[in-house]
């Protein structure tokens, strides 16, 4: 059914009928009228210490402020990442922000870290039962400047602690001025560093250590990647994301909305973060843990990312063309693969 019910979602602006979805399903599943799908087949994987029930994932953006959990639980996924977060509410980019453009299966978005705030998902989520992993990606404020970016993401991980079973470093989204400076050598040793230093004493505070993740972007120059992923086996980190969304309008240029700001997923970017996942790999397989995410709209897609070595993959944009049969597609491919 849901290519009708996307001819008709596709009526509304993006932004609308994304929220609209996501509202209607969780109202659904409060009141017992969206009994889950038919039982996910089994796919379970350790990662980075955790139990993931399957390695599919919702990707961070879908679900901005864990409003929505009651309903991701039904589609079947093994584990959710919410956010991204900051430490104070910003309403991000003015509107019109999310773009789509269906004949390439891509959007574009500068959506700007819209959030209610660090502290306000963390409420949300500690009542709220979910029984996979849950992920929370954090970012910093667009006004804080970049030489105190390490003090906001120290903020938003002390913030969301509690709650999160691994925490995801937004280092890579091309919305928020300057942010993906902070990939560079210097500013990612020293924001590391200060977000291990606080993660110590969080430790201490609830007796769980949470691994960290860095969520990278998929635009390098000859030379950069590989600066980048040697600071992050320096630093330890305990994952790496592979990628977020491009500047490059490769592949739909002349397309309409392809000239608008923000940053381009779905099908146009799957080679490019296939490339980067495979430099990725090359480097840090077996010394974090790999999470494949960008252009997955097939199972054989997500089995194609396993193949190259994630241990996880995350949809987002593949869900918007193709519904929640997505979810047991890519969890199917899964278990071919495990198997």
């Amino acid at each position: 059914m849901y290519p009708l019910l996307r001819r008709l979602l596709f009526q509304l602006e993006p932004e609308r009928a994304h929220e609209w979805t996501l509202g209607a399903g969780a109202w659904a599943a409060r009141l017992g009228a969206w009994p889950a799908l038919t039982p996910m087949p089994a796919a379970p994987r350790r990662v980075m210490g955790l139990e993931f029930p399957n390695p599919v994932g919702a990707a961070a953006g879908f679900d901005k402020d864990g409003a929505y959990l009651p309903a991701l639980r039904r589609l079947g996924f093994g584990f959710v990442e919410l956010g991204t977060v900051t430490p104070r509410p910003q309403p991000g980019n003015p509107p019109p922000r999310l773009f789509r453009l269906p004949a390439h299966q891509a959007l574009i978005n500068r959506m700007g870290f819209n959030n209610a705030g660090a502290e306000a998902l963390a409420e949300r989520v500690a009542g709220t039962a979910y029984a996979g992993v849950i992920g929370v990606n954090i970012g910093k404020n667009r006004d804080t400047p970049a030489e105190r970016a390490a003090e906001d993401y120290a903020s938003a991980l002390a913030s969301v602690y509690a709650v999160a079973d691994y925490v995801a470093v937004n280092l890579s989204s091309p919305n928020t001025p300057g942010l993906r400076d902070l990939q560079r050598a210097a500013p990612l040793t020293h924001l590391l560093g200060r977000l291990y230093v606080e993660r110590d004493r969080l430790t201490e505070l609830y007796g769980k250590r949470v691994p960290l993740v860095v969520k990278i972007a998929p635009d390098w120059e000859p030379g950069e990647l590989d600066a980048v992923l040697d600071t992050l086996l320096e630093q330890g980190v305990d994952g790496i994301a592979a990628t977020n969304t491009t500047l490059s309008r490769e592949g739909v240029a002349g397309a309409a909305h392809a000239g608008e700001q923000g940053g381009l997923s779905g099908a146009p970017l799957r080679e490019t973060a296939e490339r980067v996942l495979e430099t990725v790999v090359g480097r840090c397989a077996g010394e974090a843990a790999l999470i494949g995410v960008g252009g997955i709209l097939s199972g054989a897609d997500a089995e194609r990312r396993l193949a190259l070595g994630a241990d996880l993959v995350q949809l987002y944009t593949g869900l918007v063309y193709r519904g929640p049969s997505l979810v047991r597609e890519a969890v199917l491919a899964a278990g071919r693969r495990e198997a």
